[in-house]
């Protein structure tokens, strides 16, 4: 996966926000204004990925390109190694899966989590 798919992909989720926070090259996704994925632009080599803690676990211990995320805190983010051998769909599977986990969890308030998740159940996430 390189930069630009990246990005494509994190925009093409529903009402999804890009911005950088951190510094100029830091590209961050958001989705209710809480955070879900993140890289740097010009030195892509991994993306950081919002994660269950068990499955985060389970990731780390069956690929060697998925470890916790640097400067995240290790429990809730995994980093993903771009360059390795896991498949740019694996890796878009990451990203939908830290946006659901966010939405489900982290967006507030109450009734902007429904609209998004009734938009999702609808029309469905891009794979």
């Amino acid at each position: 996966m390189d930069v630009l798919s990246f990005r494509d992909y994190c925009l093409s989720l529903p009402l999804t926000e890009e911005s950088t926070p951190f510094d100029e090259t830091t590209l961050v996704y958001k989705i209710g204004g809480k955070m879900y994925a993140c890289a740097d632009m010009n030195d892509f080599g991994q993306v950081a990925v919002k994660c269950d803690p068990d499955e985060a676990v389970r990731l780390r211990e069956r690929y060697e390109e998925i470890g916790p995320a640097y400067h995240f805190n290790k429990t809730h983010w995994n980093g993903i190694r771009t360059a390795g051998d896991l498949p740019d769909a694996f890796i878009r599977e990451q990203i939908r899966n830290s946006y659901l986990l966010v939405v489900r969890r982290s967006v507030t308030p109450r009734s902007l989590r429904e609209e998004i998740l009734r938009h999702v159940e609808e029309h469905g996430l891009p794979e």
